[in-house]
């Protein structure tokens, strides 16, 4: 075998995983969004989609999840890490009882919240044990929207925050530690070491970070159903309703489309936003 050909071997599986288990049902899908049955191209799925009455609630609550939860677990996950990456003793510990979280799933966590908030929850009882209500309170109610709407960021930022801490906590480990030691020796603060010296070497694996939980927020489907059924519709929900109640995969190709697009549109705008200097004059 030639040497040359080692490399291309090596990659070989991988691309065939790539092409079968994404490449393929992409097309798929994309076929079914802009094609009909009879195999003619049209947009008239898109213009179902937008002009069905939960299409706008949909976006809008997928976005504004977005935008409150992935700030949120960027925050908490650099605090995190940082604290993990300076302990001398228990890191491991700390680190092993910050990722539990990961291998619960995402039906799991909804459970385990809606067990927090139903009438007869932990919440509730919590509270009538404090004397602060006489009756069960309906945290979760369809004229709760906004309670709702806040255990599905709770329960969101408590399942996948460990995903971008353990992301960062790696990159963390991969700066010198010459850099804060002459960092002490010139007496700057733990916040400009963090500012200057943490935070741009930890650019691409913020980036990275960033990325997968952009993505994943985009895709939030069983927390939202468990807690909020019917009554906070998001994207992936109504991709599930339009494929599996209403039988119409044309537009539910639709919806997919649209969440690929938005995801694609974030990447690019993180990749540019968190680019090195290197990546920045190419």
């Amino acid at each position: 075998m030639h040497p040359r050909l080692l490399p291309y071997l090596l990659l070989l599986p991988a691309a065939f995983f790539l092409c079968v288990f994404f490449l393929y049902p992409f097309f798929l899908v994309a076929w079914q969004a802009f094609f009909t049955d009879a195999g003619e191209y049209t947009t008239e799925f898109f213009s179902e989609m937008l002009g069905h009455w939960k299409f706008e609630g949909a976006l809008k609550n997928t976005l504004i999840l977005t935008l409150i939860v992935v700030p949120i677990q960027t925050a908490l996950a650099l605090f995190m890490a940082t604290l993990v990456s300076g302990m001398k003793k228990g890191r491991d510990i700390a680190l092993y009882i910050w990722t539990i979280p990961l291998g619960i799933s995402d039906l799991a966590a909804g459970i385990i919240w809606l067990a927090i908030f139903e009438q007869t929850g932990f919440l509730n009882s919590f509270l009538y044990t404090l004397g602060l209500i006489d009756q069960p309170q309906t945290f979760l109610g369809y004229q709760s929207k906004t309670t709702i709407f806040v255990a599905i960021v709770l329960a969101e930022v408590w399942r996948a925050t460990a995903i971008m801490l353990v992301i960062l906590v790696a990159g963390m480990g991969l700066i010198p530690k010459e850099y804060y030691e002459c960092a002490d020796v010139f007496g700057a603060s733990r916040w400009k070491q963090f500012t200057r010296i943490t935070l741009p070497l930890l650019k691409p694996s913020l980036q990275t970070a960033l990325i997968l939980r952009v993505i994943l927020a985009f895709e939030v489907f069983a927390v939202v159903v468990t807690l909020g059924g019917t009554n906070l519709p998001v994207l992936m929900s109504e991709i599930y309703v339009w494929q599996f109640d209403l039988r119409d995969a044309h537009v539910a190709a639709a919806y997919a489309m649209v969440v690929l697009a938005i995801s694609i549109l974030c990447t690019l705008v993180i990749m540019w936003a968190l680019r090195t200097p290197k990546e920045a004059r190419i």
